[in-house]
């Protein structure tokens, strides 16, 4: 995966507009979600799950546990490449940038997946994504907490004429033509916003029954009995 991992990330380039959620009339619960090239999914990698996916007015939801960590998970489900943009609170997952068109993401090629675990540190290392406060969170701690709260995906298909990537022997060289490569304006834009449980609640996102992820737990849920007796030998 990581090899996978370096060789697409010879082809960034371009970047990712947050602020698109996709088209399609309000569904109730887990609703119908639109079809899209890319399929996203969030991944709680504390609790090992898929987290269920909520459209609410014309937006995706999830529920974040606060302290857990995540992962993107981003799949081509085409038969051309993609270029992949992500961003997490407004901020480019590779650069640290603030968001912008001009930016890196990940070259997937047909039908390949890949899980985006945190912001890259370098070509082998990464800082892990997780649920947390806003103060807390790399945007507001850098200074950018307008947008903590959302994670933005922007998807640029493939020009009709490939390029081979392995013919460029410096990085730099292979952005530049990434950026040649992919068509000028994102084939689509996919933001899917998060919160905790209560807040989605509050905000009116059927975010389903409290099992998932309960309201409070009860330190004394049955309180109506006193201790029993042992069993008679």
């Amino acid at each position: 995966m990581l090899q996978a991992m370096k060789r697409s990330m010879l082809g960034v380039a371009l970047a990712a507009s947050l602020a698109a959620a996709m088209f399609v009339a309000d569904s109730q619960a887990q609703g119908i979600l639109p079809q899209t090239q890319a399929s996203i999914e969030i991944v709680d990698r504390t609790e090992g799950r898929v987290l269920p996916m909520y459209w609410h007015q014309g937006r995706r939801y999830v529920v974040g546990k606060p302290g857990n960590e995540y992962t993107i998970r981003v799949r081509n489900g085409g038969s051309g490449r993609v270029l992949a943009v992500m961003s997490v609170d407004g901020v480019n997952v590779i650069t640290g940038d603030t968001a912008s068109p001009q930016q890196s993401g990940y070259v997937l090629a047909p039908y390949e997946s890949a899980d985006i675990a945190g912001w890259r540190k370098s070509m082998a290392r990464t800082a892990a994504f997780y649920f947390t406060a806003l103060p807390d969170s790399y945007a507001a701690r850098t200074g950018r907490p307008d947008n903590v709260g959302v994670i933005g995906v922007a998807v640029f298909r493939e020009r009709a004429r490939p390029i081979a990537l392995e013919e460029f022997r410096r990085k730099d060289e292979a952005r530049d033509a990434a950026r040649a490569d992919s068509q000028p304006a994102p084939a689509e834009k996919i933001a899917i916003y998060y919160d905790s449980y209560e807040n989605l609640l509050a905000q009116g996102v059927p975010v389903g029954s409290t099992p998932l992820a309960r309201l409070r737990p009860n330190p004394f849920p049955d309180a109506g009995r006193f201790v029993p007796d042992p069993r008679a030998e």
